[in-house]
């Protein structure tokens, strides 16, 4: 109807579409008309109600000229749009996001490389407008999907990475739309997630940075923007913009991309991208991403030790990030969990180089983790790794049982490495310090010198380590660095040191200790020398050192060349004494001694060999130049110090080996010293005696004959049987001759006939005969105890019912008796007598 028409049937054409097709000019080059654009913006700003049409009859021209491949008039179009989002108030945003979206979406629908970039730029400036009206219907889908594809375009030469930064920004500008309201569709689907995270995984790994040590991304200009750099700058604000519920759902697609691609071995873009997680994630969610990871680990324990070595690697890499968040139950489940792989490490393979790696890698996680935790924190890490530490057995460990002990320990050591002592007593609480003693008697000497290793690190506090790592004479050359003892620390040697010394005495004594195992001991008693340097300890220091030098000459056991290095560590200690002290006398002792062996027995000096000439003569052979007892007590006198102790009975060597006078050995070190049952000390009380296997207070066989010697005392008494009622003594005589009567059968050994011939004995005999007996006598029982079976020590040791039954019916007897005899009268006035004033029937 309107063919032929001169142009007058445009007025009848809605006014929106007149402004939209002025916008348009002859040529696409010519660009958008300007004047033409503001009319329709104007026009859109006063009939809000028109701009979903206007959008929607743009959107069907780019559609048109798309297709014509009019590519200019599209850029035109696409350009109007852009201006009418960004124009247009937020309240009327919704009735003209459809078309855009539409219009975006059709773009990128293009095989053109211009079109799909100009329809990013146009989404990310859509992403950035924040509306008030949350929109309901509106779904994301295409342009995750979309911008994915794009991030892996395969274009080549420039346009290649033009296309992969817009699918970049794309995702970014996904991300940032939907993040932030929850109304939308959610963007933390796996659906999502499983294309986004890979996608930017992709394009980070041509990024070089990786391969250095610090990852660090500057800023750069937009056009000089590079796929890696954007795709790592979209990774940490993913990440960043994750909730504690949402970071799992990152997690997951980036381990399964590493699976996937075989991207674990080599590990080194592995830590990188972990270490850009660990830095953009909230610091309290750091915990998460270890937990995943060693989720991780355990969903790969039947992979290679290789790929699980990988893993553990990088999570010895971020695992200290996670440290400092870490507080409470997460400390000792992450650690807990460390153990578990190791524990299942050990059983999977024993002597596989890659799963040695693989269990040093967990150890080093272990120790970076500990690293950066508080010190009363790492405290409780040592003493739940020791917890977990089996008991060694002499005859039952299995070499996985030592695998795990010894890698457990291992990793004690290095959660000690970063712990910095202050007070020992804090440092050592009796329930680490006793089980790490009793396995410093372990039968493997590998593992005995691991604790030595740990106990060096834990009590060094002032770098004297190294200086004191072997023994040597020439002490004025270490330049120690000391400083005066604390009360604290005093107070703890005092009240451990017998049983630390004692384990390491008791140590000394183990056949399979080889060189490394004795300087190990020499360097800890020269530390403790060291760091506790006083009056009180040094008395308790010279006893261990003659107890060391006794060992060497009596121990046949030990071989020539252990002997030797016996000797040379009882002459280093000798000499580091006093020095550590200022007691000159002593110390001129020390180097007369020190002079004499270097021109006559080098051998007895350090360095500490292994094999030694076998022209070597033996110590018992050269009395001249052992460390004398007496001297040593004169010199200490002279240096202004009590030798009272020193002068008295070695408590090592003496009383058997590892026996301490006055104080009974602890199970767990009778236990360790090779499974044997120690001796008892001789200053038993009666009631621990008593309670000893097959241990009876007295065996009274036969009354003695009343001689003229005992004949006042019996008489006195009345009876034998009176004597040992032990009535209070009514001379200072008589007080005399019980309390050695009471002496005697408190110290009485198991089966010995209590006669008179032997109380006689007890009153006649000197004392040094008396000394040397109960040696013997301890002796026999220590041998008996060790060489016995269980059948006869069962026997030994059972009590002897039958006699105490048989007294206890007779007593029961003679009462019952007793009291059938008396007369109904009697009884009357018995029973109105209160129970307390009642007397018993021979009374």
């Amino acid at each position: 109807m309107f063919s032929g028409c001169c142009g007058c049937c445009s007025a009848l054409r809605p006014r929106y579409k007149r402004l939209v097709d002025n916008i348009f000019p002859v040529i696409p080059q010519d660009g958008l008309v300007k004047s033409n654009m503001e009319k329709l913006t104007f026009y859109s700003l006063s009939s809000p109600e028109k701009l979903d049409r206007i959008g929607e009859y743009l959107f069907q021209k780019a559609a048109r000229d798309i297709y014509r491949k009019r590519y200019g008039f599209v850029i035109i179009a696409m350009e109007a749009m852009d201006q009418l989002l960004v124009a247009c108030h937020a309240q009327t945003l919704n009735l003209f996001v459809e078309s855009f979206l539409k219009m975006v979406q059709k773009l990128l629908e293009s095989t053109e490389p211009q079109l799909q970039i100009l329809a990013t730029q146009s989404f990310v400036r859509f992403a950035n407008i924040e509306e008030d009206t949350p929109s309901y219907h509106r779904r994301y889908d295409f342009f995750v999907s979309k911008f994915s594809a794009m991030c892996h375009s395969n274009e080549h030469g420039e346009v290649r990475d033009k296309i992969r930064v817009a699918g970049i920004r794309g995702l970014q500008a996904v991300v940032r739309k939907t993040v932030s309201d929850d109304l939308v569709e959610n963007i933390w689907e796996p659906v999502h997630m499983d294309k986004i995270v890979p996608s930017l995984l992709f394009n980070m790994q041509e990024s070089g940075f990786h391969m250095k040590e610090t990852g660090n991304i500057e800023e750069a200009p937009e056009d000089q923007v590079d796929p890696p750099m954007l795709a790592e700058t979209c990774m940490r604000e993913l990440v960043g913009r994750a909730s504690f519920g949402h970071i799992r759902a990152v997690l997951r697609p980036v381990l399964r991309h590493f699976d996937l691609h075989k991207l674990w071995v080599p590990n080194q873009f592995a830590i990188h991208v972990f270490r850009i997680i660990m830095f953009s994630i909230q610091a309290q969610y750091s915990y998460t991403v270890v937990e995943s990871l060693m989720a991780h680990l355990d969903e790969n324990s039947k992979s290679s030790p290789t790929i699980r070595t990988s893993i553990a690697d990088v999570l010895s890499k971020i695992i200290a990030i996670a440290a400092g968040e870490s507080v409470g139950p997460s400390v000792l489940e992450i650690i807990n969990s460390l153990l578990s792989h190791l524990r299942d490490s050990v059983r999977n393979g024993l002597s596989q180089t890659d799963e040695k790696q693989y269990q040093e890698a967990l150890i080093n996680a272990l120790g970076e983790f500990a690293n950066h935790l508080p010190d009363y924190q790492k405290i409780e890490i040592m003493m739940f790794i020791m917890s977990k530490i089996p008991f060694p057995l002499v005859d039952n460990n299995t070499p996985a049982d030592n695998l795990l002990q010894s890698i457990l320990l291992k990793s004690l050591l290095k959660v000690g490495t970063k712990y910095q002592t202050i007070h020992l007593n804090t440092t050592f609480p009796v329930s680490f310090l006793e089980p790490l003693l009793r396995m410093s008697l372990a039968p493997d000497p590998d593992m005995r010198l691991l604790v030595q290793k740990i106990l060096h690190t834990l009590i060094d506090r002032h770098n004297n380590l190294e200086k004191l790592s072997k023994p040597t004479v020439n002490v004025h050359e270490l330049e120690l660095t000391m400083e005066k003892s604390s009360r604290p620390d005093l107070i703890f040697i005092n009240k451990h040191g017998p049983v630390i010394y004692d384990a390491l005495y008791t140590s000394l004594q183990m056949d399979t200790n080889g060189v490394e195992n004795i300087e190990a001991i020499y360097t800890t008693l020269a530390l403790l020398c060291v760091e506790l340097a006083s009056n009180e300890t040094i008395i308790d220091l010279l006893q261990l050192v003659l107890g060391i030098q006794n060992l060497a000459l009596t121990n046949n056991d030990l071989s020539n060349a252990q002997k030797f290095n016996l000797h040379a560590v009882v002459a280093s200690l000798l000499t580091l004494i006093p020095i550590v002290l200022n007691i000159k006398p002593l110390a001129d002792y020390a180097a007369k001694i020190g002079k004499a062996r270097k021109h006559e027995a080098p051998h007895l000096l350090p360095d500490l060999l292994v094999h030694y000439p076998a022209n070597s003569e033996s110590a018992n052979k050269l009395p001249h130049l052992l460390v004398d007892q007496m001297a040593i007590c004169e010199f200490v006198k002279a240096g202004g110090l009590d030798p009272t102790r020193l002068a008295q009975t070695s408590p090592y060597g003496a009383g058997g080996p590892g026996a301490v006078a006055g104080n009974h050995r602890h199970s767990w070190v009778e236990s360790g010293a090779r499974g044997s049952i120690m001796e008892l000390p001789g200053g038993q009380d009666v009631d621990s005696v008593s309670s000893s296997p097959g241990v009876q207070r007295i065996i009274i066989k036969e009354k003695p004959p009343r001689t003229s010697e005992w004949h006042c005392e019996v008489n006195r008494h009345q009876s034998w049987d009176a004597l040992f009622k032990f009535p209070v003594p009514r001379t200072s005589s008589d007080r005399s001759i019980t309390s050695r009567i009471l002496r005697r059968t408190n110290n009485k050994l198991p089966e010995e006939e209590l006669t008179f011939e032997s109380m006689k004995k007890v009153l006649t005999e000197p004392p040094e005969a008396r000394k040397e007996a109960e040696a013997e006598r301890r002796e026999q029982l220590s041998h008996t105890f060790r060489t016995a079976t269980f059948s006869e020590l069962l026997h030994r040791t059972q009590p002897k019912h039958d006699i105490l039954q048989n007294k206890l019916n007779e007593i029961f007897k003679s009462l019952s008796t007793t009291e059938a005899n008396r007369s109904p009268i009697d009884r009357e006035k018995k029973s109105n007598i209160p129970v307390y004033e009642q007397n018993f029937p021979e009374l």
